[in-house]
């Protein structure tokens, strides 16, 4: 029989010198009290990656370049592009004009890999979305863009995962809820940045935040 020391550290977990980390979110749930649509991705990647200190930093994410076309007809609205760095308090100006809450279905990972992909993030603690949506009351719409996020929606709140660009309709605490699908903001997803913003545009004047 051989016997094993586990011990907390640092949000680490130690096993005779075998580290897995556990990650805790970086960030703070960002809720504009007007919010009407909740957003909400996975988790953030490595902070190494990080163009600025807010949702979707890695400059390689296509999230700010979807944004720009949608709400201003220019996908380099909200980056620049000689540095590298998203414009991060036009974006966040935006959010709390537009209504719309971000954050992430995990409060904690462990990440199997090293990387930023969803599918090497073992989900240690999930967010409590119902806490969420009690800080934002005006809010009915929630969009997630990946498979992981979905995951958490699917096995918490028996929310059917809808067709791209459509949602489906649940309750969550009392409160009618739509979720929709959006194609996923990563370079790696096979579509174009047009496309993309075609899908965000119309759930925005569906939702009447255009």
């Amino acid at each position: 029989m051989r016997f094993y020391f586990v011990g907390w550290e640092n949000s680490c977990i130690f096993a005779f010198g075998n580290m897995i980390q556990i990650e805790k979110h970086p960030l703070q749930p960002f809720l504009p009290p007007n919010a009407r649509l909740l957003m909400l991705g996975s988790f953030p990647p490595p902070k190494r990656r990080w163009a600025m200190d807010f949702f979707y930093p890695n400059f390689s994410n296509q999230m700010w370049q979807v944004f720009g076309l949608v709400f201003f007809g220019d996908a380099d609205h909200l980056i620049n592009k000689d540095t590298r760095t998203f414009k991060q308090s036009d974006i966040q100006a935006l959010l709390e004009e537009r209504g719309i809450a971000i954050y992430d279905t995990a409060c904690a990972v462990r990440r199997l890999s090293g990387n930023a992909s969803d599918k090497d993030l073992q989900i240690i603690e999930k967010t409590d979305i119902t806490a969420l949506l009690a800080r934002i009351p005006c809010c009915h719409d929630i969009v997630c863009t990946g498979q992981k996020s979905f995951s958490v929606l699917t096995e918490d709140y028996g929310v059917p995962v809808p067709q791209m660009g459509t949602y489906n309709e649940f309750t969550l605490a009392d409160r009618p809820m739509r979720l929709w699908r959006m194609p996923s903001s990563s370079r790696a997803y096979p579509m174009k940045l047009d496309e993309k913003a075609k899908y965000y545009h119309k759930m925005m004047k569906t939702i009447g935040i255009l």
